[in-house]
């Protein structure tokens, strides 16, 4: 899975919930391959090769601004969700739904829409999607509910605001935050690693490369592409 090394260069690149983990490692390939980064989100990036911006989905006025602020965008991606756990239908509130829901579907639409006037004829749009979208367990439903959705949204979109391309990238278990802190999280991941084919969880600069093919490869649109170490097997 690869791109031609200049398919980035002196392109706009914005990525929404840039500031950490794979968002973070999009932000610093992007910046590598020769693009103009811009990180956002609802704290300040560490300094990196790019320029970092306040957004939060829940702030249409300022998205907007944000967006404004920024200009012409080529590559859109978006990789903001929320931390939920995995309860079970019979343990979950009203409050779990909503959160998953407004940040992880509606706030990533939402921002898609305001990002609308500033995306370039050929701009493609990158979503975040979530191996459990077609993975199924007790304690799943939140999460492979508002994947699932995400994935149709992908789809609908990638006709529906043509020529422009709208895809998704759906990691596996990925060594990040969301696991907790680096020293708590290693006895769960190596449990999880154990079950998967390459007998390791992915790294968010292997998840990377799939939003760089995504961003680069003017022929792609309507595609999910999965980077799971073969969790869905």
């Amino acid at each position: 899975m690869s791109v031609s090394g200049d398919s980035l260069r002196q392109k706009t690149v914005a990525v929404l919930g840039g500031t950490s983990g794979i968002g973070r490692a999009v932000a610093l390939a992007a910046a590598e391959a020769g693009a103009q980064v811009y990180v956002l989100g609802r704290s300040i990036a560490q300094a990196g090769p790019w320029q970092s911006l306040h957004a939060d989905v829940a702030d249409l006025d300022g998205l907007r601004q944000t967006f404004a602020a920024i200009g012409g965008i080529d590559h859109l991606v978006l990789t903001a969700g929320a931390r939920v756990g995995s309860p079970k239908l019979a343990d979950a509130t009203r409050d779990d739904f909503r959160q998953v829901f407004e940040v992880k579907l509606f706030g990533n639409l939402l921002a898609v829409q305001q990002a609308l006037p500033y995306l370039s004829a050929d701009a493609s749009i990158t979503f975040t999607s979530g191996l459990l979208a077609r993975k199924y367990g007790a304690g799943g439903l939140l999460k492979s509910t508002v994947n699932a959705a995400l994935e149709a949204a992908t789809r609908n979109l990638a006709k529906e605001l043509a020529p422009r391309r709208v895809n998704a990238v759906s990691p596996g278990v990925v060594d990040t935050e969301l696991w907790g802190e680096a020293a708590s999280r290693q006895a769960t991941l190596a449990r999880i690693a154990s079950g998967l084919p390459l007998g390791r969880v992915g790294r968010p600069q292997d998840l990377a490369q799939a939003y760089l093919f995504a961003m680069g490869n003017a022929f792609l649109t309507g595609a999910v592409l999965d980077v799971d170490g073969g969790g869905l097997l």
